[in-house]
């Protein structure tokens, strides 16, 4: 399995790299927005092919800003589209209406810290970021910070993450990262009063 997917990913390298570099960027760009929407689509899969075709450092990047900008679509989408006709058919659930209370209310670093987790559904949190009432400014900042070290995961441990669980050392950086993003939270949050 492993064997055909690396064959995979050479020979949309050798096409869409070699034959036109606007098209790889665009096709790579596409497929992470579309799994924002999609959730079935392997996230993990299409950060390791960026990272794998573009190099570390912009397959890093590219993914990093797909994953925000897929994010903030769906976000808009349940925002712009669904939130109104939720409230208006769930005026008399008490429970949903708490929950979406308690999101809208959530703290800016616990909201980076959900959005970090390589395993948390983006999907769901963009769903209930959507349709809640919390401030597009306070969801994008969070996810623009969380995403940093999900897309690292799986961008640079994504490609090997059976053999990254047993070396020690990037199980630390991760944890390192996951903390530098948790105290990056706090400085944002009171620099741009977010919480």
């Amino acid at each position: 399995m492993e064997e055909m997917i690396r064959t995979l990913i050479v020979s949309m390298q050798e096409f869409l790299v070699h034959t036109n570099p606007f098209l790889g960027v665009f096709f790579g760009v596409g497929l992470i927005i579309l799994e924002s929407m999609v959730p079935i689509l392997p996230l993990a899969l299409f950060i390791a092919m960026n990272t794998l075709m573009f190099g570390n450092v912009f397959g890093f990047i590219i993914s990093w800003i797909s994953t925000v900008m897929g994010c903030m679509l769906s976000f808009y989408i349940f925002r712009k589209g669904f939130s109104s006709y939720f409230y208006r058919h769930l005026k008399e659930d008490g429970h949903i209406l708490q929950f979406m209370r308690r999101i809208t209310e959530i703290r800016f670093s616990q909201l980076v810290l959900i959005t970090a987790m390589p395993f948390t559904p983006a999907f769901s949190v963009n769903i209930a970021g959507g349709l809640s009432k919390i401030h597009p400014r306070k969801f994008l900042l969070a996810i623009m910070i969380g995403k940093l070290p999900m897309v690292y995961f799986w961008g640079f441990i994504g490609t090997t993450f059976m053999e990254s669980l047993g070396d020690p050392m990037i199980l630390i950086k991760i944890g390192l990262m996951l903390v530098v993003v948790y105290i990056l939270s706090k400085i944002v949050s009171k620099k741009f009063s977010i919480e």
